[in-house]
């Protein structure tokens, strides 16, 4: 039986994930209902992707029995109110990135999911990639010996939208682009929490973090470096250097298709999109989809891949990176 999907939201990213749900065969997953802030909004995205019923609120989504899972796609200050209204209506739900704006609503969030005793997982799409399973394989297995070392850079020149500047809507490289670095060197550090995290950063007008340089000092004198920036356009690769050699990921490290390792290169292809997509390879949605419905069909209520934990760790990291900079946003205070 197929995993019936609802839609939380008409926006780009909703588009691309939609988009990448038709990538997967049809008798395991299907779009059952598209929920928007109005109702004409949610009429022409169902329309654009033949989904059979359009919501003018959240709410009613919430109250649809026929929805196996929600994909949250609303933008992070509102994570936290959304992820309630749909865990507390016992949904299953994939939360977007960040899961939340710090660590005490990632807490509230896991906890309602807990209490309510339904599936939950942040929608870190890079762990699922055939590219980072592969790697996360090739790491346990010791094939570049020990890391020592993990870099990672995202940058974009993002000043022109809005989300990325105004603190109201969460603005901020951090946790719109760092959070693929961070994520990825948890991914290769196996979750282990640094000892020491030391952080600088450059901040706009407004007050949000426009360029961050972050290193973390990690057991046995093992280290990581990341930046991240919404002003400026990195080369948005990794490496990973062991004592046997090095894995590098090239451009698109958050959405890996192919890496190198000691110099042998294996590529990973994507399917292609049925309708032009907004963000660079987000067919690879696909794979955190398929992971959910393997989840919910074995009656977890969260994946070992992208884990409550894991979720917790990277909010964590981040409240800490932000206090060294001094971004702080409203719902810090509250």
């Amino acid at each position: 039986m197929a995993t019936r999907w609802g839609i939380c939201s008409a926006g780009r990213i909703s588009h691309d994930f939609t988009v990448a749900l038709k990538s997967l065969p049809a008798e395991d997953h299907q779009v059952a209902a598209v929920a928007a802030r109005s109702l004409e909004n949610a009429k022409e995205f169902a329309q654009k992707h033949s989904i059979p019923r359009a919501y003018g609120s959240y709410e009613e989504l919430a109250r649809d029995p026929d929805i196996d899972v929600v994909y949250i796609g609303v933008i992070h200050p509102y994570h936290l109110s959304t992820c309630l209204l749909f865990t507390n209506a016992k949904k299953n739900v994939l939360c977007e990135k960040p899961l939340a704006m710090n660590s005490k609503e990632v807490q509230e969030i896991l906890a309602s999911a807990k209490r309510n005793d339904v599936f939950f997982m942040e929608a870190v799409w890079s762990r699922f990639f055939p590219a980072s399973v592969e790697m996360r394989r090739l790491l346990a297995q010791g094939e570049v010996g020990e890391v020592k070392l993990v870099r990672s850079e995202f940058g974009f020149q993002l000043s022109h939208v809005g989300r990325s500047v105004q603190k109201e809507l969460g603005g901020g490289s951090l946790l719109d682009l760092g959070i693929y670095c961070l994520q990825f060197i948890c991914m290769v550090y196996n979750r282990e929490k640094p000892e020491c995290i030391q952080a600088m950063g450059v901040c706009m007008e407004s007050g949000v973090d426009e360029t961050v340089v972050v290193t973390l000092k990690y057991s046995k004198n093992r280290m990581a470096v990341f930046t991240c920036s919404s002003g400026l356009k990195l080369p948005n690769d990794a490496i990973i250097v062991g004592t046997k050699g090095i894995i590098r990921v090239g451009y698109n490290m958050w959405c890996p298709t192919s890496f190198v390792v000691n110099g042998k290169e294996t590529q990973y292809p994507l399917p292609e999109p049925y309708l032009p997509l907004n963000f660079i390879n987000s067919t690879g949605m696909r794979y955190e989809a398929e992971e959910v419905r393997q989840c919910v069909l074995k009656g977890l209520k969260e994946s070992a891949v992208m884990s409550h934990a894991d979720s917790l760790l990277l909010a964590e990291l981040e409240d800490e990176i932000r206090r060294q900079i001094g971004v702080v946003y409203s719902q810090d205070c509250q």
